[in-house]
């Protein structure tokens, strides 16, 4: 690389990562206003709270945000670079705009790149802390469902040909009240059993079953089975039982792939939001450098109004992009729009806005 390219990367990653950090601290500042209160009642050290909670929120609200900084902190710095004339003289001296464009792109993927391997792992174990916390201390009546307080019943599909059900399921000490789970063949019921409680015993790793009807289904026969206790190894764990808001966020991409199997497999609910999420972790770095090229393609352009036009036009596309998301994710958590265009609908519209942009920039 060139002067020219380093002497611009480093005003790209110099004013986002200042811009990141403030905004973080204030983030921080904020949320301890509004959960001071809370935090109290914890009883927990100033340090326990850093440690259990803090050190998960502030890489939450950094991804969930750091498209937007990118795209800010490009028309930042580009825009005052454009005001003091040095893109001008930069392209006057026989720089092509293509070539003035490179710097961008290097520092545009490799933000996308940090983004993409936090989005995999990073992101998802700090959610696992931040969620872990609120779940426990801030958010214990609403973060989970109903289950939790033993008011509902769960019907799922344990695998191709097996279905089962528990009444009022209670996540807390992983014990449900009548379990039941049949077994079909060639559209015909072969085997169903019958539990009065269902318990997950932490030691063992499976589920202790009580009070035991067994029933198999034979071409000439019925023949039925009692047990007092019966351990039985159910492909389904405790977690997957768990109906948690932060559960697609705290699990990581191979985790989630996991998950969306499984859940299809049983037809879970929810499955359109977990694929979205596994799809939008490989869209939103394509967004970063989408907005980097944006940012520098309009505030690369001197106006009368200098950077204070720059930003309100920036603010105007990025309020756009948020739009088409939050409608694209609606129309497929809600309707028939398939996940994986719901997940990157926002990048395909702003290619054309890149594209149409880079044609009207002034050369």
């Amino acid at each position: 690389m060139k002067k020219l390219d380093w002497y611009i990367i480093k005003k790209f990653l110099s004013v986002f990562f200042y811009a990141i950090f403030f905004f973080a601290v204030i983030a921080v500042v904020i949320d301890l206003s509004e959960k001071t209160d809370d935090f109290v009642r914890t009883g927990l050290s100033a340090n326990e709270i850093i440690t259990h909670y803090y050190i998960g929120f502030v890489p939450h609200i950094i991804a969930l945000l750091f498209p937007l900084f990118v795209f800010i902190s490009v028309i930042f710095f580009t825009s005052k670079m454009a005001g003091q004339t040095e893109i001008v003289a930069i392209l006057a001296s026989g720089v092509t705009y293509n070539r003035w464009l490179r710097p961008y792109w290097i520092g545009g993927t490799f933000l996308a790149l940090v983004l993409w391997i936090s989005n995999q792992w990073t992101v998802p174990k700090a959610n696992t802390i931040r969620g872990g916390f609120e779940a426990a201390y801030i958010d214990k009546n609403s973060s989970y469902d109903a289950l939790v307080r033993g008011s509902s019943d769960l019907y799922f599909r344990i695998d191709s040909f097996t279905y089962a059900g528990i009444y009022v399921y209670d996540t807390t000490n992983n014990r449900g009240g009548n379990f039941f789970s049949y077994t079909t063949k060639n559209d015909k019921v072969i085997s169903n059993l019958r539990a009065e409680t269902i318990l997950w015993d932490t030691a063992k790793k499976l589920w202790q079953l009580t009070e035991v009807m067994e029933r198999k289904v034979l071409d000439d026969k019925e023949v039925v089975t009692y047990y007092p206790f019966l351990d039985k190894k159910f492909p389904f764990k405790p977690a997957d039982l768990e109906k948690d808001k932060y559960t697609k966020d705290k699990l990581t991409t191979p985790q989630l792939i996991s998950q969306i199997k499984l859940a299809s497999l049983r037809g879970a609910e929810g499955l359109n939001e977990l694929k979205i999420e596994r799809y939008r972790r490989d869209a939103t770095p394509i967004t970063v450098l989408l907005l980097t090229l944006i940012g520098a393609i309009i505030a690369g352009r001197k106006l009368r109004g200098g950077s204070g036009s720059h930003l309100a036009l920036g603010f105007v596309i990025a309020a756009v992009f948020i739009l088409t998301d939050r409608f694209s994710t609606i129309f497929s958590t809600k309707g028939n729009l398939p996940p994986l265009l719901a997940a990157w609908i926002p990048n395909l519209i702003f290619i054309w806005v890149v594209y149409y942009l880079y044609k009207k920039a002034p050369k």
